[in-house]
């Protein structure tokens, strides 16, 4: 069957048309069509404007479809498609109702005059993270079966949780954070550091910069047989006695019993480093940022990885899936590494889809409508949802 999904959840528009066949734990994909329009319009407002989103989500779908049905050689005048997914939430409200809208237009537009409606895919956002580990930005690709219990790491600007599966696609949240999300304080640090939005990418350039320094002079210490006479390893711009600096930020309920995370705590320790610098007469130059950067991003990291592993063992978990976009960060892919070395499956989806994209709500979307046997709500009944959980 031929699917289109549709993605509006933030500030990326997203439109896939794709072929699907086969059960919840067999599926097979193959993508005919791709079209992503990210909003570059909030870089000057440091965070999502909601109202520009909406208006540039109103603006960028018609263009996608058209693009789509272009590429695919659909007949946009007949029923192009089989079924809709569009995402119903989480997200910003306004943002998915463009999106919900747009799928009830075609819709009702493609079944005129049939006897059959185009079924609505209501997909959960969250749900198209976990399962985006199976997804290609192009060409066809396949579901696979995983061992059980399997452990989803969901990290992006709006959550930070822990997911249990006992059961194929069925979820239980076991963790999350009780305040800020990591992707929110990522931006957020970047902001007080001045570094452009998105800051995420941009914290995680300058502590990779830094941590490789350090690597190197941790490697020079350790080599035997330098020549006599050279001049002395420093460590460049990571050594603290150089920059006249250096911070050690807390690890916020990192040693609680449960397993929720707190992000609120380590994102104010940074303003407030930030402030008694400036106190003491330093200027928060390029040195004095990347260190932050570093201390910053891998506070952040163990506490995901402190927690994570805590899970593992007491749940015995055979595969961990991570998902969303802090699932593209370089450090916690490699710390995640470490902590399931080679008896725990790691899945991680490819960097195209750790960001919003339509693929995954395509994925999801065919997966439960073969789970609830075809199944679909009345799309009257279809509603925008911000707050709901996987």
């Amino acid at each position: 069957m031929k699917i289109l999904s549709i993605e509006s959840s933030c500030d990326d528009t997203g439109i896939t048309i794709f072929e699907a066949k086969g059960g919840v734990t067999n599926a097979s994909f193959k993508i005919l069509s791709d079209n992503l329009a990210s909003q570059t319009i909030h870089e000057q407002y440091g965070g999502v404007f909601p109202v520009l989103a909406k208006k540039e989500h109103a603006k960028n779908l018609p263009i996608l479809l058209e693009n789509a049905l272009k590429k695919t050689k659909l007949d946009k005048k007949k029923k192009p498609v089989d079924a809709i997914a569009v995402t119903y939430g989480p997200g910003l409200e306004m943002c998915l109702w463009e999106g919900i809208t747009f799928a009830k237009d075609l819709a009702k537009k493609w079944s005129a005059g049939r006897r059959s409606t185009i079924p609505i895919i209501p997909t959960n956002h969250m749900e198209g993270h976990i399962l985006s580990i199976f997804g290609k930005h192009k060409g066809a690709f396949k579901v696979e079966k995983l061992k059980l219990p399997i452990l989803a790491l969901l990290v992006s600007g709006g959550h930070t949780q822990l997911v249990l599966m006992k059961k194929w696609m069925e979820y239980e949240i076991i963790g999350e954070t009780v305040d800020d999300a990591v992707g929110e304080a990522f931006d957020k640090v970047a902001r007080m550091l001045g570094l452009p939005y998105p800051g995420g990418p941009h914290i995680s350039k300058l502590a990779e910069e830094l941590r490789t320094q350090e690597k190197q002079f941790l490697k020079g210490l350790s080599q035997a047989g330098e020549p006599r006479g050279s001049a002395p390893r420093t460590r460049g711009d990571s050594d603290p006695e150089k920059i006249g600096f250096s911070c050690v930020l807390p690890r916020p309920m990192m040693y609680t019993k449960d397993f929720n995370f707190s992000y609120s705590g380590l994102k104010t320790s940074v303003l407030y480093l930030i402030r008694d610098l400036e106190k003491d007469g330093k200027k928060i130059d390029d040195k004095i940022k990347s260190q932050i950067a570093l201390e910053f991003e891998n506070a952040a990291i163990e506490c995901i990885t402190h927690k994570t592993k805590k899970v593992i063992e007491k749940y015995g978990i055979k595969t961990v899936i991570i998902g969303g976009g802090v699932a593209a960060n370089k450090h916690l892919r490699n710390e995640m590494k470490k902590i399931t070395g080679n008896k725990i499956k790691l899945l991680l989806p490819t960097l195209e889809l750790s960001r919003d994209n339509s693929v995954m709500i395509g994925i999801a979307g065919y997966l439960n409508f073969i789970k609830n046997k075809k199944k679909v709500p009345k799309p009257d009944s279809i509603k925008a949802t911000g707050n709901i959980r996987v």
